[in-house]
């Protein structure tokens, strides 16, 4: 059980941190789109990664500087585009209440979520490498690796549904027009951090 506990506070330690990701996933939230599909993509990319990393493919992508090269600038190229996409949203108010447009497609959230999930080198760093490393280090990897996706499972749950409560606070344009400023400034933040890290 300390390891399956040893593994739920460090993946919540990683996941917690607002990213692109997590913007993602609360932007779906508060606008009440495709939220369970968003949240069982994020929650399965994440049991995947870490269960890649606890296997020792960690060890194998850290040998191969290539794929991490390329991955590190198409995340960054990514996390630039979606966050024009969010400054235009917040620079244009008749676009931000949640009932003014239709709703986007579920495949096309879906590709949204896919990318924000694969195309962030940090979670490739976050799962594979450094949870893959400390959980190698535990007696019973596995349970801690247990430990970490129900981590992974009770914050997504917890902010896609959770963003509902806000519903009352959003029937403003003004609300929208921050959230997406702050959606933009964490995804310029994010990917100056990829380019430079």
């Amino acid at each position: 059980m300390g390891s399956v506990l040893a593994g739920f506070g460090f993946s919540l330690a990683l996941i917690v941190a607002i990213g692109a990701q997590n913007a993602f996933v609360l932007r779906q939230g508060l606008r009440r789109e495709h939220v369970l599909p968003v949240v069982a993509v994020c929650v399965a990319g994440d049991a995947t990664l870490m269960a890649a990393g606890i296997a020792g493919l960690g060890a194998l992508l850290t040998g191969t500087p290539a794929v991490l090269t390329a991955v590190r600038w198409g995340g960054v190229a990514f996390l630039l585009g979606y966050a024009v996409l969010a400054a235009r949203r917040a620079l244009r108010p008749t676009t931000l209440t949640p009932l003014d447009r239709p709703p986007a497609t579920l495949r096309a959230t879906l590709l949204a979520c896919l990318a924000f999930t694969f195309l962030n080198p940090h979670v490739y760093l976050d799962t594979v490498v450094l949870l893959g490393t400390v959980a190698h280090q535990d007696p019973n990897r596995w349970a801690f690796g247990a430990g970490a996706v129900t981590a992974s499972l009770v914050w997504f749950v917890g902010l896609g549904l959770g963003a509902r409560r806000l519903g009352p606070v959003l029937a403003h344009p003004a609300a929208w027009r921050v959230i997406d400023g702050v959606i933009a400034v964490i995804m310029v933040v994010v990917a100056v951090s990829v380019a430079v890290g």
